[in-house]
């Protein structure tokens, strides 16, 4: 006879297993076009560019962004990058994670998303604990005392989504 607990284990793991599967089946799906997440409003769509123009004018505001999908969290699908028409600029779009999944195949997108845009200060232990993150993401190992810190590691610009469309 079972032990009375083996069975919710076994849906546990079941519902685990499954969650991770899906996932990672979005994380790696081949067409990335289409909605992600809640249906975007209707409204004024601004580029990276016109927001880091003057940020302040949006900060804490839920907004409407575009741009092309230079970089896509490679672990989880949970943030993207879309940079500026110039590539000299860029804006990551952060997703609650395992909710809205980017796929990989999304690099060379368009995208439209909307969510709030926030400004995260980072402190100096933060922004390396951030950068060593972000390494390690792409399976690189880093040492804190090996990163060097620019004024612009101490902040990002950030949109927090519920909402976007890959074309």
């Amino acid at each position: 006879m079972l032990p009375k607990y083996f069975l919710p284990l076994a849906l546990i793991m079941n519902f685990v297993f499954c969650e991770t599967n899906s996932e990672k089946q979005r994380l790696n799906r081949d067409d990335p076009e289409g909605l992600y997440g809640n249906k975007i409003s209707d409204g004024d769509i601004y580029s990276v560019d016109e927001l880091l123009q003057s940020p302040k004018n949006f900060l804490n505001k839920n907004i409407k962004i575009t741009g092309n999908i230079s970089e896509v969290c490679p672990m989880r699908g949970c943030w993207i990058e879309i940079v500026s028409d110039d590539l000299k600029s860029s804006i990551r779009i952060k997703v609650t994670d395992g909710e809205i999944v980017f796929p990989l195949s999304s690099v060379g997108r368009d995208i439209i998303a909307q969510g709030d845009f926030e400004k995260l200060i980072l402190s100096k232990k933060q922004a390396k604990m951030w950068k060593m993150h972000l390494a390690a993401e792409k399976g690189i190992s880093l040492d804190t005392a090996d990163i060097k810190l620019k004024e612009d590691d101490f902040f990002e610009y950030r949109l927090y989504s519920d909402a976007a469309k890959i074309f």
